[in-house]
């Protein structure tokens, strides 16, 4: 049995769970039991660590909450003073921590942080201090009060300080149990997994010496794990892969837990591994039920606001049926709700698989305590929640069912406090062990979801909230949402609609794409002969003449009826893209996605920018700027991006009311021709739009050298564009303009605030993806020496678990370049960078059986100067760098190349001041460097990397018109009759 589809519409899945709920829940009677526990928590707080108190002081919204999260998640890590205090100061000089109410959170700040923010040098205050302490010693204060905050949500750096807490705890309630999470997520290498699965084996081992091997697993201590942190590519395309290496090392953990009479959760994650964590889970349920069928300690963590939370109880509660087991189940709210949001938005989701409303995942959650509650026999429940009215709400449905409560570590407490004088409810503390610089995910995750100020968490601390607001009960539906769908991400109709996407995590969305891949059949494309390239400009300047009197509005709907079709052919046109330009199947996807916006993109622009425009003057006349189509353009279109290049070159020149004569790649002209035939039947006249393929060198040159071309649109190499501006210099007649867009050395800087994993994750991703042959691809790498080791360590583990070969596999990360003369010529400038410099990964891993496949390969050189050219593949080359950031910029913009730069940093003055320096057309902070989209990061770049106007930016389709100024003087016929007739 497989869940279904995450992505249907919300308020009919709230229907449902608001269904289930009919009879079984009195909220009233509930918020009745659990306005005595408010009551008591307002009259007496949380001491100043905890969360409401922390939220309380400082709002995440804040930019005093803000500075504290990001003092909290960079700080501990940056290894030189000097950039601590940069980053000090640029955060806490944006914050006012003098406002703080008088208490001891407010003592504290006001001895570090207020300090800090009072004496850094770049603060307006005067030196005070700061001749005496220095800026490293406010610095030191500073990070001991960050430490002292992080020191709340971590029960102890090692598992022997948190079992010391945990005991003390225990004195004071005995009916605490603890579950201990090993922070940590995410592993990038498999040193990293390996790091992980020994801290599990080693807390597993220490907390069993601590405890009792008598009663039940579910009432002793246990241990929570992060599937994440155990397998480098812990993802959905890699399932098979994962279940042969994954399994294994979670089933150690699973024997020694079991020996031990512990209990051990499997934690929720991101929804795209959901279906991933079930065929984990199954399989060593499956291995449990086999040899410990005794143990009764394995379980799951369930998160409400996932819009399949139903689905997944039911789910798990057949695997228990089936193996003859009883399950812990943990359920919680949640907790990468932002995440999962930008990812449905960026994928372009027909919706969101989470819910977008907070009351909404209320409602979920208390259906799935219902459904938990109702199968005891399969299931164990444990809810996790610090709402009063939650907690009261499943006192009341669960009746005599066993169950347990849980909170979090340095949350909730006063409520717990209070229930547990009138309940014995057993109550588990989730405690995060871990130091202090592994805190960043996590605190950022406990802040963000229960930051919001429609909290609980944050309501309970803010005595302005009436009692009956706060407790007020979810279950109702509500159908409007301010969150709009992906479709509608630029506004609401008649806004732009945004391409739609697939997740091919998802068996369903990804079976169209795998069938049409073995229906799809490359077509030949017949040469175009380069002599008859005259002829052909004669037709297309014939056709302009209609075509440029067709109205804009006219031309904008064929537009918009070629990006319909090409989406509704979007598993076809991927199978295409795999077939003849070897992408993979997610680069695919993105690069249909890509032309449809192009259509639609350029179909608004041109009815925008095509109107008339009236202009001031004197009385008696009327003056109108127009602008008009120049004549037949010449698009030539690279094989990197064979569909959304292509398409959108031609897409702006039809959209300004010019025709077009296209010239492809010569290695992917099935691609190009498609298209054609799409726009065509879209009602693109056939001489308006030409395919003439054949090799630059002839077809293409010819049209270049063509008399009466009006213009030329060119991606590709700096050599050519050069060749083809000399070629329309020489010309004679009218100046030709030419759009180009080419490659260039493009940089990322990194300084020694970065966080490394977003580091090794963005470099990755930006130097290796597409087999690196994106113009935008990552070529050189400027590392900050003080983390430079450690970046490049993880970079080179990071790497050597991408998977290369054959593109129409889903496990594919790297594919082959794109044909002989490309693998020989970066296996050349590999071979060379190889000899000169140090080879940090090297290209000579076990080779694929696909040809021209090339693996990723990176190599340390002596200084940016070293870089001389671009290498068009999977190549790296990575340089260390000390002194001042502005000096590494001034080096790359020697370089004379400008089309996109990097920046990873969390000093936001800086970003901004180095991104203010550089000359790049397109620059991205804290994140990787390609996959620009339209409308949103308009592409192109300046100096060798080409001409600009930038693609899918509201600038390109000026240069494809002409100017023209039209002045009537209305005085001609007998004067101004309605100036001679004002009073």
């Amino acid at each position: 049995m497989r869940l279904p589809t995450p992505y249907r519409p919300e308020s009919d899945i709230v229907s449902h769970r608001l269904a289930s709920l009919a009879g079984a829940l009195d909220w009233h009677a509930a918020a009745a039991v659990a306005k005595p526990w408010v009551a008591q928590v307002r009259k007496h707080p949380p001491p100043f660590w905890a969360m409401e108190s922390l939220l309380r002081e400082y709002p995440i919204s804040s930019a005093e909450g803000l500075a504290l999260m990001r003092l909290a998640e960079a700080l501990l890590r940056v290894p030189d003073a000097e950039t601590a205090i940069a980053l000090t100061a640029d955060q806490l000089g944006r914050a006012d921590f003098e406002g703080a109410a008088d208490s001891a959170l407010a003592r504290l700040s006001s001895s570090a942080i207020a300090l800090s923010k009072k004496f850094l040098p770049e603060s307006d205050h005067p030196p005070g201090l700061m001749a005496k302490l220095g800026a490293r010693t406010v610095v030191a204060a500073t990070l001991r009060a960050v430490q002292l905050l992080g020191r709340q949500f971590v029960l102890g750096q090692t598992i022997g300080e948190a079992m010391k807490e945990a005991k003390s705890a225990r004195g004071r309630q005995p009916q605490l149990r603890f579950s201990y999470d090993m922070l940590g997520e995410g592993a990038r290498t498999a040193a990293d997994a390996r790091r992980y699965l020994q801290s599990y084996l080693d807390a597993i081992d220490s907390i069993a010496a601590a405890s009792s091997k008598s009663g039940a697993p579910v009432s002793n201590d246990g241990i929570s794990i992060k599937l994440s942190a155990l397998h480098p590519r812990y993802e959905d395309a890699q399932r098979e892969r994962v279940l042969r290496e994954l399994v294994p090392s979670v089933w150690q953990l699973c024997q020694r837990a079991a020996d031990a009479n512990l209990n051990l959760t499997i934690d929720a994650e991101e929804v795209d591994r959901l279906e991933l964590s079930l065929d984990v889970f199954e399989a060593l349920a499956a291995k449990v039920a086999a040899e410990r069928p005794q143990w009764q300690g394995f379980g799951l963590a369930m998160q409400a606001y996932q819009t399949r939370a139903l689905d997944l109880i039911e789910h798990v509660t057949a695997i228990a049926r089936r193996h003859k087991l009883r399950l812990m189940c943990r359920l919680v709210k949640g907790a990468y709700w932002d995440a999962e949001i930008k990812r449905a938005q960026e994928l372009g989701l027909p919706h969101y698989p989470v819910f977008t409303h907070k009351h909404h995942s209320d409602v979920s959650y208390l259906a799935c305590a219902r459904a938990l509650l109702a199968v005891p026999d399969a299931i164990y429940p444990q809810f996790a929640t610090h709402n009063a009215g939650t907690i009261a709400a499943i006192l009341q449905m669960a009746g005599s069912t066993p169950f347990e409560l849980q909170r979090l570590h340095g949350m909730g407490e006063g409520v717990y406090r209070e229930l547990m004088k009138t309940t014995n409810a057993p109550v588990r503390v989730y405690a995060p062990v871990g130091q202090h610089k592994d805190l960043l995910a996590y605190l950022v995750r406990r802040l963000l979801e229960n930051g919001a100020n429609s909290s609980f968490v944050n309501q309970l601390g803010d005595d302005h909230v009436p009692m009956d607001e706060l407790l007020a009960s979810p279950l109702h539906l509500t159908t409007e949402s301010t969150l709009p769908l992906p479709e509608w991400l630029y506004g609401p109709a008649p806004a732009r609609r945004n391409s739609t996407g697939l997740d091919l995590a998802v068996e369903t969305m990804r079976a169209p794409l795998l069938d049409a891949y073995a229906r799809t059949v490359v077509p030949a494309v017949p040469t175009f002969d380069a002599s008859r390239a005259n002829s052909a400009l004669t037709v297309s300047a014939t056709s302009y003449r209609q075509w440029s009197k067709t109205p804009v509005a006219e031309r904008a709907a064929m537009l918009r009826r070629a990006a319909d079709a090409l989406q509704a052919e979007l598993p076809r046109f991927c199978a295409l893209l795999v077939k003849e330009a070897f992408k993979t199947w997610g680069d695919a996807i993105a690069e249909v996605r890509e032309a449809v916006d192009f259509l639609r993109y350029y179909a608004d622009e041109a009815e925008r920018i095509m109107q008339p425009v009236a202009l001031p003057g004197p009385t008696g006349e009327s003056n109108e700027l127009r602008l008009t189509a120049r004549g037949p353009w010449v698009c030539i279109s690279p094989w990197n991006f064979p569909l959304a290049i292509f398409m959108g070159q031609v897409a702006a020149a039809l959209a300004t009311g010019n025709t077009v004569l296209a010239k492809p790649a010569e290695q992917t002209p099935a691609i190009a021709l498609e298209a054609v035939k799409l726009m065509h039947t879209a009602g693109v006249p056939a001489d308006a739009l030409q395919l003439l393929h054949g090799p630059g060198e002839t077809v293409g040159a010819a049209l270049v050298a063509a008399p009466g071309v009006a213009g030329v649109v060119f991606t590709g190499s700096t050599q050519v564009a050069k060749i083809i501006h000399r070629a329309l210099a020489a010309k004679d007649g009218a100046i030709v303009p030419l759009i180009a867009e080419t490659g260039g050395i493009n940089a990322m800087l990194v300084d020694s605030s970065a966080l490394p994993e977003q580091v090794a994750d963005a470099v990755v991703q930006s130097a290796f993806r597409s087999a690196g042959q994106r113009c935008s691809a990552l070529r050189l790498l400027c590392v900050h020496e003080g983390i430079a080791d450690h970046v490049i360590e993880m970079i080179r583990g990071a790497a050597a678990e991408l998977r290369g070969g054959d593109p129409s596999l889903l496990a594919t990360d790297v594919g082959p370049v794109i044909d002989t003369e490309a693998f020989d010529n970066i296996s050349r400038a590999a071979q060379k960078l190889g000899s000169q410099h140090k080879v940090l990964l090297a290209p000579d891993v076990p080779t694929s059986a696909s040809a021209n496949y090339i693996a990723p390969s990176a190599y340390e050189v002596d200084a940016i100067d070293s870089v001389k050219s671009e290498i068009f593949g999977p190549v790296l080359q990575i340089a260390r760098w000390s002194g001042e950031p502005s000096a590494v910029i001034e080096h790359i913009n020697t370089l004379g190349y400008g089309l996109t730069l990097g920046i990873q940093t969390r000093i936001d003055s800086r970003a901004a001041a180095l991104a203010a320096q550089a000359h790049v057309g397109n620059i991205y902070v804290n994140r990787n460097i390609i996959g620009a989209v339209v409308g949103v990061q308009p592409f192109g770049g300046e100096g060798l990397s080409g001409t600009g106007p930038k693609a899918g930016g509201p600038h390109y389709l000026y240069r494809f018109c002409a100017e023209q100024t039209v002045t009537i003087n209305t005085t001609a016929a007998g004067g101004n009759a309605a100036l001679l007739a004002s009073p």
